[in-house]
């Protein structure tokens, strides 16, 4: 039977048991935000389950000390949204982190595999799908809800004693610390993307200057959601911002006829927007090029990526956990190990990959 916990005082009794663990799951919105909306968040602690309404005054305070004690192991599946929405309604980011998706790739069960699966995988209980689509703002929730939300931490724990034990087994937990410590620090660092540019396909086809002018508005996008808290779509997208990058307008005044002409246009910003637009960034200098090397790393590349799943498959790893295509393709560029790549990924590709390089 789960617990509705609507006051910190009540959340704040919990903390006596002094639990070395606790599974954690969250419910939020993010339909037309920039931000996941926290609407609910789901704990495990000892024998209970504690269904948390963090739309109450000093609840998100209440949480804090349970995200920050890194005594306590937060037991988490594909916690990676799940963070964003505690650091930005907690100010602080679950550690440390079990990730039981990162841990069922990570010991040779599969990638990527969503909760219902690997709870069935490794419990055998079929879970139901029913309120995933549900208003988690509306209040009170629903039987139906209130019961879905508290399956998705019942069985975190038995779900963290077959996979911690199964990575021990391999001497791979170590394994799992690191892949979910860069995923915390991802989140809880995340200063928006330095290069947005090399993202978008279509910038592999402008000359430099153009990618210039798609660098700025990019990053002034991504400023503009985050302070408003709006998609970043809506205030700018993809196909306006590489029209502009393209064909920049010589005056403020083009910039707005071309902004009156398309109906998604940030027309109240246009001001801001011809600032961006018309000022070079510091670091330009410095700024990659996106460029499409699929003709000069064709060949490389598929000796890299045989190689690595050749290596995966000796150590039982699905296809794509040990190197993304990505990173290869950075590893050929970069000619050394891509910085996305963590210390154990190094330690087994490096030797492996350094005699394969062009």
């Amino acid at each position: 039977m789960a617990t509705w916990i609507n006051s910190p005082e009540q959340l704040d009794a919990y903390l006596a048991l002094r639990p070395t663990r606790i599974g954690l799951d969250t419910e939020f919105i993010r339909e037309r935000t920039y931000w996941p909306q926290l609407a609910l968040v789901q704990m495990a602690v000892e024998q209970h389950i504690l269904l948390i309404d963090p739309l109450q005054p000093g609840m998100t305070d209440a949480l804090r000390p349970w995200l920050e004690d890194t005594s306590i192991t937060k037991i988490m599946h594909s916690a990676s949204e799940d963070l964003v929405a505690f650091q930005h309604a907690c100010g602080c980011v679950p550690r440390p982190l079990f990730d039981t998706q990162i841990a069922a790739a990570l010991s040779g069960i599969g990638a990527g595999m969503g909760y219902q699966k690997l709870v069935a995988h490794i419990t055998g209980v079929e879970l139901e799908k029913g309120e995933q689509r549900s208003d988690w703002m509306r209040r009170p929730l629903s039987d139906s809800q209130l019961h879905y939300a508290a399956a998705d931490v019942v069985h975190l724990f038995a779900m963290h004693d077959h996979l911690l034990a199964r990575l021990e087994q391999q001497q791979r937990s170590h394994w799992q610390d690191e892949d979910a410590a860069r995923l915390v620090d991802g989140v809880a660092n995340d200063d928006g993307e330095l290069w947005p540019h090399l993202s978008l396909r279509a910038a592999q086809f402008m000359d430099a200057p153009a990618q210039r002018v798609l660098l700025r508005l990019l990053r002034w996008r991504d400023i503009q959601a985050r302070k408003s808290d709006k998609p970043r779509s809506w205030i700018l997208d993809n196909e306006l911002a590489c029209s502009l990058a393209k064909a920049p307008p010589a005056t403020p005044q083009a910039l707005q006829a071309i902004l009156e002409r398309n109906p998604k246009a940030p027309r109240k910003l246009a001001d801001a927007l011809w600032q961006a637009l018309s000022t070079p960034a510091s670091d330009e200098t410095d700024m990659p090029l996106a460029v499409d090397n699929s003709d000069r790393f064709r060949n490389p590349l598929k000796r890299l990526q045989q190689a690595v799943a050749t290596h995966a498959a000796q150590l039982g790893l699905p296809d794509g956990v040990l190197a993304s295509r990505k990173q290869l393709e950075a590893w050929l560029e970069q000619r050394h190990p891509p910085a996305t790549l963590t210390a154990w990924r190094r330690t087994e590709l490096t030797a492996l990959l350094t005699p394969l390089l062009p």
